[in-house]
């Protein structure tokens, strides 16, 4: 493999997938595209039910938080995608852009160009919508986005049905005019497979002759050189290093947890917290591994009175029908995730806009809530359905930091989850509209028993104990113009040339919904940025050649020059 490229993305992501496919469309561009994890082969990752199965295997991160003092001093864990796709390969497939003053706000911030009208066409350039067809959607994209086709359960229509009862508006594209409501999810699912980002934008282009692609390679460090960025050393599964240098840009793509880390491992991070690992500073940049956002949830269940939800497929029999039914006609349980319907609402702390959603499943996750999310052996095979109160707009701020300054050690994430007494306000209210919701006449008919609190306390006790993360942090690269930004509008890393960061860690707040679209959304408009600056590059060039050129054949005129004299004659000389 050639040593020289003219760009190097380091994470093979959400983001970076798209880079590697936008930037690799030129053949003249040379593109390497490194990977921490290794190919998605696991046969988990394309069966969209199968996203239960992948926390805590070889395509997870598998992070976890340091202890959490407002929530019981509970360590959270968090799972983040460890192979080509990253967590659009691991996640729950549900596609929800946010809300357009999410984008506003960043442009009111000084983020010029990142304002919802800016941002929409970058969301309409990646989607290929089964099912919408208006201003807000994109028939032309690789990202294949639709509702559930073949399998659904009747508990998703009485979701519906039960928030249009306690208030809700019934809404069929949440990411349209409006967000707030009730409807059912949009996913990236592609003919009962999962359509990761690696599916929908690498595949179709790996055998580029002008891509590289190394898979199961940690990212060691950015070389910089005179503030300029010049390559990356990595390290490959066997602990052997080598150096790759570019000739134009490096993207850092790895994620909100990693990108901080290559930054810091590299010199660009706060001095202090990089002098006490023994790390040289290149940039004193205070903000990288500051302004960690996650949104939270927790679980609000019941039991039905008919096995004709999910849980029953748990058991082996009918995990054998359902991957047959799934591995010969591609219908079925497992065509499906566990995410069914959302609904997007607003508590008495933000009445004019969205600051909570409601992910729904037909599945219960038991009478005493013992299952355990990230383990599907743990969950009841009596049926059952779930109201996720789902934090959306947190004010609680966090860390990410260096644990050693060595890559194959995980850094240390300090969230400080329902630190800000708004965000434990936000989960109370709503899960209290829940549990209206699941004590409506449209559940009446259905359920059999409810598993909920009856009381404030009780409810927050219970928040307390279950609350988890969405897998879903973002801001510790984050982009602006104040002294704790990293990047600027344009994603390039502040007084570093040549490198930028282009994934979730560069939103400067956390978007009002799940954020694997907003990802993939960054990484188009960060593409459409380098090669646009590329090109301004190249008409710089030109016209700095073009004065030289100029410059060098112009000739002294025959005739002498002329002076002027005070009294207005001509002196000639």
């Amino acid at each position: 493999m050639q040593k020289k490229y003219d760009y190097i993305i380091i994470g093979a992501g959400s983001a970076g997938c798209v880079l590697a496919n936008r930037l690799s469309k030129d053949p003249n561009n040379k593109v390497l595209l490194i990977e921490a994890g290794g190919p998605d082969k696991n046969m988990f990752v394309h069966i969209p039910a199968g996203c239960a199965k992948l926390h805590k295997t070889e395509v997870d991160w598998g992070f976890e938080t340091e202890p959490q003092a407002h929530i019981l001093n509970r360590k959270i864990y968090l799972p983040r995608g460890k192979t080509l796709g990253g967590c659009s390969s691991t996640n729950y497939m549900a596609y929800v852009r946010g809300n357009k003053e999410d984008y506003n706000d960043w442009e009111a911030q000084g983020n010029k160009g990142w304002g919802y009208k800016d941002v929409l066409p970058y969301f309409k350039k990646s989607e290929y919508n089964e099912d919408l067809d208006n201003e807000f959607h994109g028939k032309d994209g690789e990202l294949n986005v639709g509702y559930s086709k073949s399998f659904s359960t009747p508990y998703s229509r009485a979701f519906i049905d039960a928030c249009k009862e306690v208030g809700f508006e019934e809404n069929k594209d949440y990411n349209g005019a409006k967000q707030e409501g009730a409807g059912y999810f949009q996913n990236t699912i592609k003919k009962g497979k999962r359509n990761s980002a690696a599916v929908a934008f690498l595949n179709p282009i790996k055998d580029r002759k002008n891509l590289a692609i190394l898979t199961h390679t940690l990212t060691e460090k950015i070389l910089i050189e005179d503030d300029v960025a010049v390559g990356v050393k990595v390290q490959d599964k066997k602990g052997q290093s080598a150096t790759y240098h570019c000739n134009k840009e490096v993207i850092v793509s790895a994620g909100s947890f990693n990108s901080p880390q290559i930054l810091m491992l590299s010199g660009i991070g706060d001095q202090e917290e990089l002098a006490t690992h023994g790390i040289d500073c290149v940039k004193d940049l205070p903000g990288v591994g500051k302004n960690l956002q996650d949104h939270l949830m927790y679980f609000l269940s019941g039991s039905t009175k008919k096995q004709d939800a999910q849980n029953h497929h748990l058991k082996i029999p009918n995990q054998v029908v359902d991957l047959a039914n799934y591995l010969i006609f591609k219908k079925g349980a497992l065509t499906q995730g566990p995410l069914e319907a959302v609904a997007f609402g607003s508590t008495s702390q933000s009445p004019d806009r969205v600051d909570y959603q409601f992910h729904f499943a037909s599945l219960s996750t038991g009478e005493k809530y013992e299952a355990d999310l990230y383990d599907v052996n743990t969950f009841p095979t009596k049926d059952g359905v779930t109201v996720l109160p789902t934090l959306l707009r947190p004010k609680s701020r966090g860390t990410v930091k260096l644990k050693s300054n060595k890559i194959t050690d995980k850094v240390l994430i300090q969230p400080n989850f329902l630190e800000a007494e708004e965000d434990r306000k936000v989960l109370l209210e709503s899960g209290k509209k829940a549990i209206e919701i699941l004590k409506s006449n449209a559940f009446t008919k259905v359920l059999d028993k409810l598993f909920v609190p009856e009381d404030d306390e009780a409810l927050m006790q219970h928040i307390l104990k279950n609350v988890e993360t969405v897998f879903h942090p973002v801001g510790t690269c984050k982009m602006g113009t104040d002294d704790m930004a990293v990047v600027d509008d344009r994603l390039r890393v502040k007084g570093i040339d040549q490198l930028r960061v282009i994934d979730a860690s560069i939103m400067p707040t956390i978007v009002s919904g799940n954020t694997n679209a907003p990802t993939i959304m960054i990484g188009e408009k960060g593409a459409d940025m380098i090669l646009m600056d590329a090109q301004m590059e190249g008409v710089k060039e030109i016209q700095k050649e073009d004065l030289l050129t100029e410059l060098n054949t112009l000739k002294l005129s025959d005739k002498p020059p002329v002076k002027i004299r005070r009294d207005g004659k001509e002196e000639s000389h």
